[in-house]
């Protein structure tokens, strides 16, 4: 492979001093055409290439956003980055996307090596981890550093920055009225997220609602644990209770509440109705019947999450306020919630 030549070197070959060479590549108009095209040419023939990382830690502009998401197996994530690379593009941004896989470590270890020059900012959905044990340093030492984060649907409340979230509690109260309209009595909570923040704005919700129809809370057809396999080993029990509906607070679970109910021989929605915080085509399309949704516009989320964090680092205020940006959810209804 052809050794790639430095400014120093074709400085010294060329008899010119570094500064001359640097102008004269980058076109500035104190260096004549002539001397333009000959170090240029020259430059060509001894394979130089700009040492881009150099210059973005000059220039202290990489126009690279570092995008750091909790697990890509999950659609809902996979819509949020395909907002974000919409808007990056449109604005002339690169965007760089690391997995957390749930991990404080390894995100914090992410955010420390893409900070050193490579990203201008991050976007960024908490770690279960980090919610779990409310772990958020290294997300206020990137930040005190100089380099801006937005954060999205799990978000860390003590760390200043930008946000975007769902109106998780108005849609889970939302959705439980919404079954309790349908003549549902007896509703069952199914949550395998109760350690990160989403999961306990919604079980929230779904208190409240029950509260504000006088409906007693029912703990046994309540299952909130933070695994999918514990969940699934007790949901036997709650079908047990002889339940007439089921709130379902993340996608999986959503799913699963369905898949039980079809097995053991529940009609949907004749006997038992449900509804999921879901996001994917899973939900709507692959599944018989299909299943009533709370959708989240990822897409959007996406959207705004890029804009606020291209608009802070375009901005000429040194302290613009922080912002947090509420999208609000839809009720989607499909099969597997009767009708009124």
């Amino acid at each position: 492979m052809k050794a790639k030549a430095t400014l120093k070197q074709i400085a010294k070959e060329l008899n010119v001093s570094v500064s001359t060479v640097s102008k004269a590549l980058n076109d500035s108009p104190e260096i004549s055409d002539q001397t333009k095209i000959k170090i240029k040419e020259y430059a060509k023939l001894k394979n130089y290439k700009p040492n881009v990382i150099g210059l973005n830690l000059k220039n202290r502009k990489t126009k690279t956003i570092g995008v750091i998401i909790p697990n890509i197996l999950n659609s809902f994530f996979a819509k949020v980055f395909s907002g974000i690379e919409k808007v990056a593009d449109e604005k002339g941004y690169n965007v760089i996307m690391c997995i957390s896989n749930e991990s404080s470590e390894k995100e914090a270890h992410t955010l420390e090596m893409l900070s050193n020059g490579t990203t201008d900012g991050f976007i960024v959905s908490v770690s279960e981890e980090a919610q779990k044990n409310e772990d958020y340093q290294h997300f206020s030492a990137i930040i005190n550093d100089g380099t801006p984060i937005v954060m999205f649907d799990r978000i860390a409340e003590g760390v200043d920055c930008d946000k975007v979230i769902v109106d998780d509690f108005d849609s889970a109260l939302n959705a439980t009225q919404h079954l309790i309209d349908l003549g549902c009595k007896k509703i069952a909570l199914f949550s395998s997220v109760d350690n990160l923040s989403v999961g306990k704005l919604r079980a929230e919700g779904y208190l409240k609602a029950l509260a504000d129809n006088n409906i007693a809370v029912d703990e046994s057809i309540i299952i909130r644990t933070d695994a999918e396999e514990d969940l699934k080993s007790k949901v036997d029990a709650v079908f047990a209770q002889g339940i007439d509906g089921i709130f379902a607070l993340e996608e999986n679970d959503s799913v699963a509440a369905l898949r039980f109910a079809v097995k053991k021989g529940f009609r949907v929605p004749e006997d038992i109705s449900i509804i999921g915080f879901a996001d994917g085509i899973l939900a709507s399309r692959r599944l018989s019947p299909s299943l009533t949704t709370v959708s989240q516009h990822g897409i959007e989320i996406g959207e705004v999450a890029a804009t606020l964090l291209i608009d802070r680092l375009e901005s000429n205020e040194e302290h613009l306020p922080y912002e947090t940006k509420v999208i609000k959810t839809k009720l989607k209804e499909r099969e597997s919630t009767r009708l009124v």
